[in-house]
């Protein structure tokens, strides 16, 4: 993996994945979110993919070494906050029986991890040595929404998951404008794991009516804190380093 690595970032980055669509994909249409088998998948892809970064002294690159030291300037990331709290508004209503539940939960927080090294990690620092930001940052961003379609095959309604895909497609610009202004992955991991985790214990009994207007809601709050990071908050030095061929009179603020 290293010399693939060394040799193209981008097929590295896509190379992990298809493995991590595919085999997580499998697992769950195979056993079940709330499966023992899922969760294991789960953990041994994590950590494989973190032992990578940890061991090739990738920790800084990829914002695993700390928290944001702009988090003032970032307005302490309260709109991502703001949005992990989406599934809450629905009440509570467990969808597993013990121990499935956990099995799930834990599941759910680790593939808030996975996609966020993933995404906004390996493909959006790949396409940013590669390329302009602007394409990085929507091509990350869309790319982990339109992931989203891949729930069709777990039985999930088309109505839904085309909106989970829009709604995906604009936090995604969100985490991947977060990590990329504040150099750290760490709030949009733990923002991430956050909605995943408690989508399991949200209720499905809400309005409709109040859930596509919160939906619509979170989208505004989302396109509004996305302009703000562009345009107000300076680009940090992890972030500058690996955009040696864009000019400076297209950069967003670096």
């Amino acid at each position: 993996m290293k010399k693939l690595y060394e040799k193209s970032e981008i097929t590295f980055a896509i190379l992990w994945i298809v493995i991590y669509t595919a085999g997580m994909g499998t697992l769950r249409s195979t056993f079940g979110l709330d499966s023992l088998w899922q969760m294991l998948g789960l953990i041994v892809f994590s950590a494989a993919i973190f032992l990578f970064v940890k061991g090739n002294g990738l920790m800084e690159k990829y914002g695993l070494a700390g928290w944001a030291k702009n988090s003032g300037a970032m307005l302490w990331f309260i709109p991502l906050w703001m949005i992990s709290c989406l599934n809450l508004f629905s009440g509570f209503g467990p969808d597993y029986p013990v121990p499935g539940l956990i099995y799930a939960a834990v599941s759910m927080t680790l593939v808030g991890f996975a996609e966020e090294l993933l995404f906004r990690g390996f493909l959006f620092k790949a396409m940013l040595k590669d390329g302009s930001v602007k394409t990085a940052v929507i091509v990350s961003s869309v790319t982990f929404g339109l992931g989203h379609i891949l729930n069709l095959f777990t039985g999930q309604n088309l109505t839904e998951t085309l909106g989970q895909v829009v709604f995906a497609v604009a936090v995604g610009f969100v985490f991947t404008l977060a990590f990329y202004k504040s150099g750290s992955l760490l709030p949009g991991i733990l923002a991430h794991s956050f909605i995943d985790a408690t989508s399991v214990f949200a209720s499905d009994e809400g309005s409709q009516l109040m859930n596509i207007i919160l939906h619509v809601v979170f989208i505004v709050i989302s396109a509004a804190y996305c302009i703000y990071l562009a345009k107000q908050v300076e680009t940090p030095a992890n972030n500058r380093v690996d955009r040696q061929t864009e000019s400076a009179s297209d950069q967003w603020r670096s």
